[in-house]
C-alpha cells in the first residue's frame, strides 16, 4: 500500500512547491504563498502585438486629449467637454450635466460597463485585460521603456543575476527616471479632468495653485509607478478580482487562447530539416512563455494568469513559419473546437448562444433604460423644510400659521420663473417673504430663480382650524416651471393644536 503523500514527503525529505524543509529529517513546512519569480517579457512581433500597440495609442490618446476637448455650454458655463467640477459640485460630459443628487446615473453607468464586460468575456475571454485595461496599457509602456534602456529579456536577466556595475546602475537610474516621468504625466493627465485644463496646467507648472492638484498627481502617479513598474502581473493575478470570477462568464464556446496539445505533443527540440510526421509540432522553444507578460506557459492549459493578449500566438506562429509547419498551434479557439479538431470534425464559431443572447438582451435593456432616464430627467428639484420652533403660531383671527423654507433647484442655465402653490388645504393662504402672491390667488406665487442655482424662499402658510384634520394635516407644495410646464410636488404636514 502506498504511503500518504504527506508521509512520503516527510520520509524522503522532498518538498512540493510552496513547501520548505525536510532535508534534515524534519517534517516539511507548508508555506502560505509561493516563491515570487520575476517575469521578464521578451519583445514580440505579430498581428496581436500590432493590435495591442494600436490599442495603447488609441486609449492613451483618449486619456490625454480628453481634458482639452471643448464644448460650448453658454457664456456662464465651463466649456471643457469632460470635466469634474468639484467646487461647483457638478460633472460634465459633453452635452450631459450631472448634479450631485443625480449620482445614481454613475451607478447605471457602472452596471452598463459590467454587463459589457460580461458580454465581451463570454465571446473572447479576457481580451479586456489583454488589450484595454489601464494596468495592462501602462505596464506595457513601462516594459517597453525598460527594454529600450536595459535591453531585451536575456540581457535583463543576465544583468540582474550578475553583480551591480556602474553601467548597470546608470541604466537603472535612467529607467527609473523615465518611469517617474511617465507616472507624472499620467497623474497630470488625470488631474486636468478636475479643472479647466489650460489654466490648471499653467497654474501647476508655475506653482500658482493649492496642494490638491499636486497631491492628486502624487497619488495617481505614485500608484502608476508602483503598479506598472514593479507590481505588474501581480496586479492581474492577485489584486484584480476579475481573474477570479471570469470562469463564471465563459463557456466551452468562448474564444480563448488555447494550445493544441493533440498536435504539439510529444514536444521536443528539433532541427529545421527534421521530419515532424512522427512527433509533435512543438519544438519546445519556450518562446510562448518568454513573451507572456504574466509568465504563463500556455502549453499547460488555460490558467488564471492568462490575460488573453495573444502574444504567445504571435510567437508560436513565427516558429511554425520557420519550420514550415501550419500556424495555429497556439491560437484563439474554443474548447469545443479543440475537441472537434481532434476528431477531424469541421470547426465553427458560435457567437449566438444562450449566454451571449442573455448578455445582449441585458445590455440592450441597460442602454435603453439609461437613454430614457437621461432624456426624460427632470431639470427641477424642490426641497421643503418645516419650521421646528415653533411648530405653529395661532394668529389673532384664530387661523393657524406654519413656516417653511422652500428651496427650488433650477438645473437650466437660464433664469426661470416658477409657480409655487399649496394644494390639499381648503381656504389656505400663503405668504412668501419678499414676494406677492398671484392676483386673485391667495395660495399661489410666482418666484424667479436664476439659472443653474438654488432659490431659497421663506414661506408661511395659514389655514382656518376648522379645515384641518387634527394635529398634522398632510398637504402638497406644487412647483411648476412657468416656461416649460414641468411640474414637481412635495408633500408636507401642517401642524396645529390637537
Amino acid at each position: 500500500m502506498t504511503a500518504p503523500d504527506s508521509v512520503a514527503r516527510t520520509a524522503t525529505g522532498g518538498a512540493k512547491p510552496g513547501e520548505t524543509g525536510g532535508s534534515d529529517g524534519q517534517p516539511a513546512k507548508i508555506s502560505l504563498y509561493g516563491d515570487y519569480e520575476k517575469v521578464y517579457p521578451r519583445k514580440s512581433e505579430g498581428p496581436f502585438r500590432r493590435i495591442k500597440t494600436a490599442m495603447n495609442w488609441v486609449l492613451l490618446s483618449i486619456f490625454f486629449i480628453g481634458p482639452w476637448l471643448r464644448w460650448d455650454r453658454g457664456s456662464d458655463a465651463p466649456d471643457q467637454a469632460i470635466l469634474i467640477d468639484m467646487p461647483g459640485r457638478k460633472a460634465y460630459f459633453f452635452a450631459i450635466e450631472i448634479w450631485p443628487q443625480e449620482v445614481y446615473y454613475l451607478t447605471g453607468l457602472l452596471v452598463l460597463a459590467a454587463i459589457s464586460l460580461f458580454f465581451v468575456t463570454a465571446l473572447l475571454g479576457r481580451v479586456w485585460c489583454g488589450f484595454a485595461c489601464f494596468q495592462t496599457v501602462f505596464t506595457d509602456i513601462f516594459v517597453a521603456i525598460e527594454r529600450a534602456i536595459e535591453g531585451d529579456r536575456s540581457t535583463r536577466m543576465r544583468q540582474d543575476r550578475g553583480r551591480m556595475t556602474g553601467a548597470h546602475l546608470r541604466r537603472k537610474v535612467v529607467k527609473t527616471a523615465a518611469w517617474l516621468g511617465v507616472a507624472f504625466l499620467v497623474g497630470l493627465g488625470f488631474t486636468l479632468y478636475f479643472g479647466n485644463a489650460p489654466s490648471l496646467l499653467l497654474d501647476i507648472l508655475t506653482f500658482d495653485t493649492g496642494l490638491a492638484p499636486y497631491g492628486t498627481i502624487a497619488v495617481v502617479g505614485g500608484f502608476c509607478f508602483l503598479l506598472a513598474g514593479y507590481a505588474r502581473e501581480q496586479v492581474c493575478i492577485y489584486m484584480c478580482p476579475y481573474a477570479r470570477f471570469q470562469s463564471a462568464m465563459v463557456d466551452d464556446e468562448s474564444m480563448i487562447v488555447t494550445y493544441e496539445a493533440w498536435r504539439g505533443e510529444p514536444r521536443g527540440k528539433a532541427r529545421k530539416t527534421e521530419d515532424f510526421s512522427q512527433r509533435g509540432h512543438c519544438v519546445d522553444c519556450t518562446l510562448c512563455y518568454q513573451v507572456c507578460p504574466t509568465g504563463v506557459d500556455i502549453r499547460k492549459g488555460t490558467q488564471l494568469a492568462c490575460i488573453g493578449c495573444g502574444l504567445c500566438a504571435d510567437a508560436c506562429d513565427s516558429i511554425m513559419d520557420r519550420f514550415d509547419l501550419p500556424r495555429g498551434l497556439v491560437r484563439f479557439d474554443s474548447v469545443k473546437n479543440q475537441a472537434r479538431r481532434v476528431q477531424g470534425e469541421p470547426v465553427t464559431v458560435r457567437w449566438l448562444r444562450p449566454r451571449t443572447l442573455i448578455y445582449t438582451a441585458a445590455l440592450a435593456i441597460a442602454v435603453v433604460v439609461m437613454a430614457v432616464a437621461l432624456s426624460t430627467r427632470s431639470r427641477l428639484e424642490v426641497n421643503i423644510q418645516a419650521e421646528r420652533s415653533p411648530l405653529y403660531v395661532q394668529l389673532s383671527d384664530g387661523s393657524i400659521r406654519n413656516g417653511y423654507t422652500v428651496k427650488i433647484l433650477n438645473m437650466e442655465r437660464i433664469d426661470t420663473p416658477f409657480v409655487l402653490a399649496v394644494e390639499g388645504l381648503p381656504e389656505a393662504e400663503m405668504d412668501v417673504i419678499g414676494y406677492d402672491t398671484d392676483p386673485g390667488q391667495d395660495a399661489r406665487a410666482t418666484l424667479p430663480v436664476t439659472g443653474d442655482s438654488v432659490g431659497s424662499f421663506r414661506v408661511y402658510v395659514s389655514a382656518p382650524p376648522e379645515t384641518l384634520d387634527g394635529a398634522a394635516t398632510p398637504f402638497t407644495f406644487r412647483v411648476e416651471n412657468a416656461a416649460t410646464g414641468e411640474t414637481t410636488t412635495q408633500s408636507a404636514n401642517f401642524n396645529a393644536p390637537e
